[in-house]
């Protein structure tokens, strides 16, 4: 197909779909909402109760049953879930039907310890389409576009999510992916998608080869990004716009809760991800007490899915750092913002507290320097030491190098509070990774 072919449809890409692609629950009103979410609510609790011993001892622990939850706010009574408790019943320990009704499972990395093991029913898949569908429906995607999904296939749920979201919502999937970059250039030059789906460090890589190409990535028949899987800021969109000419909207999940597809920002509004409520019920809550916090304060995430059978999962502590706020494009959900970081990634350097994305906005904003960096933390003598790193820009003289090392310095110490070493290094000689970045290297145990 033509650019000129394209073109009229691209440009429709960032429209709000039309009422009738919408399904029901995006029509909800906010009483039928609540009501459909304590019913859910109530069921979970129960089949969990039921038929997982660790959730039964979990919550005979705290006293609490299944009936004491006569609504929404009563949920703050049950325990939470972490991590925690899915390696230690690891690997199907916290499976409520037997192994015979589940069809998939899926399981974190486990470079930390041991993996997290998920499994779907015949029933969970479907719904997990289902809800991918309609991010993709969100995001812009309309039946007969083409979608490129980047994310990995395998055990991480992100492809094989993405996938069958893609063909529920009427779209051609094509299944790339990750790695081997040069032929996912060529495959977006010759195929021709709309849509990508893919890590946000990784979209970076592809713009990079693009141009080591000689190809203007502003030419691609692509029209929208949804891109998930790792923190990213207002910089990084902004950046990925520009060079690409598209939309770029974020999608969140974690396999803990199904993969993605859990919330997904509106393409029409791009101002945080409509949570889809009527699946996943969300609470904020203060990460050091575990007091559920108001609508609009910043805390950490905690999700209780609403239908799921296979692996329910109750008051389960993401460690995403976010705040709740009222619905616009989608008015029966309440939105997350962006998440800005993770209790658990958050950096203590000489008894301040620093997050990755911070440093992230002051690398994109510098001139001279790629999105591409990451922070050496090491020790020298009794005091913690960070450098960050960061590849020069294609070009870039010893002069610009220096301004661009000395201003994220300055920025730094001014915006962060603490000092930091900046070394600026060639292109391409960080460690790049097909799916979530490692932003930090911790050696100060070493």
């Amino acid at each position: 197909m033509s650019s000129d072919a394209t073109a009229p449809q691209a440009r429709r890409l960032g429209d709000p779909p039309p009422a009738g692609l919408l399904d029901p629950a995006e029509r909800m009103g906010p009483d039928e909402l609540r009501e459909l979410q304590l019913r859910r609510l109530r069921a979970t609790l129960r089949h969990a109760y039921d038929n997982v011993g660790h959730y039964r001892k979990k919550f005979d622990e705290a006293g609490v049953a299944p009936e004491d939850c006569r609504t929404l706010e009563d949920l703050a009574r049950f325990p939470f879930t972490t991590k925690a408790d899915l390696r230690e019943t690891y690997p199907f320990g916290m499976f409520a039907v037997p192994m015979e009704q589940v069809r998939r499972v899926h399981a974190s990395s486990g470079t930390t310890g041991r993996p997290t093991v998920v499994g779907y029913t015949e029933d969970d898949l479907s719904m997990w389409a289902g809800v991918m569908a309609r991010s993709i429906r969100a995001a812009g995607g309309r039946p007969g576009h083409k979608v490129h999904v980047s994310y990995g296939y395998g055990l991480f749920t992100g492809g094989l999510g993405a996938h069958y979201g893609a063909e529920r919502a009427g779209c051609t999937v094509i299944p790339a992916s990750g790695g081997m970059t040069a032929r996912q250039v060529q495959i977006i030059q010759d195929f021709r998608p709309e849509i990508i789906m893919i890590t946000p460090t990784y979209m970076l890589t592809l713009l990079d080869e693009f141009e080591r190409q000689g190809i203007d990535p502003r030419t691609t028949s692509l029209r929208v990004g949804i891109f998930g899987a790792e923190p990213w800021t207002e910089e990084m969109r902004r950046e990925i716009e520009e060079r690409l000419d598209l939309h770029a909207v974020d999608i969140y999940g974690l396999s803990e809760v199904i993969g993605p597809g859990v919330a997904q920002e509106c393409v029409e509004t791009k101002d945080g991800l409509h949570v889809w409520e009527d699946h996943f019920y969300p609470e904020v809550v203060d990460p050091f007490t575990g007091e559920v916090l108001p609508e609009g304060e910043r805390g950490e995430l905690v999700f209780t899915s609403l239908t799921k059978q296979a692996l329910p999962v109750v008051r389960y502590r993401t460690r995403d750092l976010t705040r709740l706020l009222p619905g616009t494009a989608r008015p029966a959900f309440r939105r997350m913002e962006k998440v800005t970081g993770r209790s658990d990634d958050m950096i203590i350097l000489r008894g301040v507290n620093v997050f990755p994305t911070q440093i992230e906005e002051i690398v994109l904003r510098t001139p001279g320097v790629s999105p591409h960096f990451q922070l050496l933390l090491t020790r020298r003598g009794r005091m913690d030491h960070m450098t960050v790193r960061a590849e020069a820009r294609p070009g870039a003289g010893a002069a610009e190098r220096e301004s661009a090392a000395a201003a994220i310095a300055r920025a730094v110490k001014d915006g962060v509070g603490v000092s930091a070493e900046v070394e600026i290094v060639d292109p391409e000689t960080l460690e790049r990774s097909v799916g979530k970045l490692r932003r930090v290297v911790d050696r100060r145990a070493d």
